[in-house]
């Protein structure tokens, strides 16, 4: 199988995206600060007009390196973990809308699931891109992340001879980064879900499933069922993702987390 891609001009190295970085920010920042200082070299030196600065980074110098930590753990802390668990629930219900077509149809159902931006013309995966790229798996497998980052364009890493990453964008709602706290319908969500129905509900969303399916699942009527959606979703407890003509509802991690605690016999 064969993908076109853009040429990267001047995006970041392949080593600020380690495969480490999903088990949490700690294991993703050591992976970056352990890169080989010849890797280091030779992925910094292909940036354009590189600054002077980066030079002490590129030839592995320790005080470089634990400043870049300090960066990426900075960064981390006011610009994504306000926001955090919203981006988690997006990439949940991306994973929970990609698996409905796998398990009904297979990887060429999964692969044609990913427009409008990418389309599946078997064997050949294709991305809207004015420039190309052709990346060869030669039998290897294809890692498949779904990222709020991308709001158009799918991105791959730039060395072909590291394991094939397609970072795809998810479908995202208007409101969706709002930290949990933030939230205007929250305090009064939240004192909502007290009681077996909504509880019901949410655990019924576990694996994900449409509003019809969890009016059935429910036994309520299908307008209860989004009433139930919008007022968990509301609470940071429930994240919803617009397929065509069907909405997909899974746990957020919060809400996942909650209905862990709460497991029978637990």
């Amino acid at each position: 199988m064969s993908a076109p891609w853009p040429r990267r001009r001047a995006g970041s190295p392949d080593f600020l995206n380690p495969r480490e970085a999903a088990s949490g920010l700690t294991e993703g920042i050591d992976a970056v600060l352990s890169t080989p200082r010849r890797r280091l070299r030779r992925e910094i030196g292909l940036l354009r007009s590189a600054p002077p600065w980066l030079r002490p980074l590129a030839e592995g110098e320790p005080d470089a390196l634990r400043t870049l930590g300090r960066a990426l753990k900075g960064y981390f802390d006011a610009a994504l973990a306000p926001c955090w668990t919203a981006i988690r629930a997006e990439a949940e219900a991306d994973r929970a809308l990609r698996a409905r077509p796998l398990l009904t149809g297979g990887t060429e159902a999964l692969l044609s699931s990913l427009g409008p931006t990418l389309t599946w013309r078997s064997p050949v995966l294709e991305a809207d891109y004015p420039l190309d790229r052709d990346l060869y798996l030669g039998g290897r497998g294809l890692l498949l992340i779904p990222s709020v980052f991308c709001w158009r364009n799918p991105i791959t890493l730039a060395d072909p001879g590291l394991p094939p990453v397609l970072v795809y964008p998810v479908r995202r709602g208007p409101g969706w980064w709002s930290p949990q706290g933030e939230r205007p319908a929250s305090r009064s969500a939240l004192g909502s879900l007290l009681g077996r129905g909504r509880a019901a509900v949410l655990r019924a969303v576990e694996g994900g499933c449409t509003t019809s399916e969890l009016a059935r699942r429910t036994g309520v009527t299908p307008a209860s069922a989004s009433e139930h959606a919008r007022i968990l979703r509301d609470a940071g407890l429930l994240a919803s993702v617009r397929d065509r003509n069907t909405v997909l509802h899974t746990p957020t991690p919060l809400g996942t987390d909650l209905l862990a605690a709460n497991a029978p016999g637990g």
